[in-house]
């Protein structure tokens, strides 16, 4: 059974980067032809899309966040992470990572953007 296990700061100022990470067991990052995803949702808004990362390192983004995003990965500890910088207010969500596309998700974790 694959499971994620997000963990982030909790709060962030505004103008800082945001850093949240997934811990994957169960199953291996590296999988031939799996993909990890971030999304996020903000209080009373529906879910985003952020970006994923395969399981050969490449990485897509959504548009709408331009360039803040970025994923990255450390395979020896099996792990994913997403940073977003330049945060504001509007930042402030739930971040869930998911696997193997959409089947996987893991708990999420609150992010508040506040000075």
């Amino acid at each position: 059974q694959v499971q994620l296990q997000e963990s982030g700061p909790g709060l962030v100022k505004p103008s800082q980067t945001l850093s949240v990470t997934c811990t994957v067991s169960g199953g291996s990052i590296t999988t031939t032809y799996s993909y990890w995803n971030w999304i996020r949702q903000p209080p009373g808004k529906g879910l985003e899309w952020i970006g994923y990362i395969t399981s050969v390192g490449n990485t897509y983004h959504s548009p709408s966040l331009k360039s803040r995003a970025s994923i990255s990965r450390d395979t020896s500890k099996n792990q994913f992470t997403l940073q977003l910088a330049t945060v504001t207010p509007e930042d402030t969500a739930i971040y869930y990572c998911t696997g193997n596309g959409l089947i996987y998700w893991g708990q999420g974790t609150q992010v508040t953007v506040s000075s």
